[in-house]
Parts: structure tokens; sequence; C-alpha cells
């Protein structure tokens, strides 16, 4: 079970260096069906607001 822990804490060490959180409050329905779209496009619910935080801020550079 330690090294599971020193995993576990390593895993953790190596997120707050290295990632940061954004929190986002949605309506309620509205984080279900993000994840609907989400798993049609095979992506996480993650990835799949991430890549369309890029595609905005793509397009409000052009």
């Amino acid at each position: 079970m330690i090294l599971l822990a020193g995993k576990t804490d390593y895993k953790n060490k190596w997120q707050s260096e290295n990632r940061e959180r954004i929190n986002l409050v949605v309506p309620k329905g509205y984080k279900e069906t993000v994840r609907q779209h989400a798993d049609m496009t095979g992506e996480s619910v993650n990835g799949y607001i991430k890549k369309a935080i890029d595609e905005r801020m793509e397009r409000d550079t052009e």
C-alpha cells in the first residue's frame, strides 16, 4: 500500500505543478447534454470542452 500512496502523491504533485482547474457552472441538464455530445464524438467531456474553447479562440484571432 505504501507504493500506491507514493504513486498517488507523485501524481497529485505533478498535477498541481502542471495543471490548472477551471470551474464551470451550467444550468441543470446541460452537463448531460455536453456529455452526450462528447460521447458521440468519442471524446471525454474535458477534451470536448477544451476543443470548443480552442476553436473559439482560433476564430476570435482571425
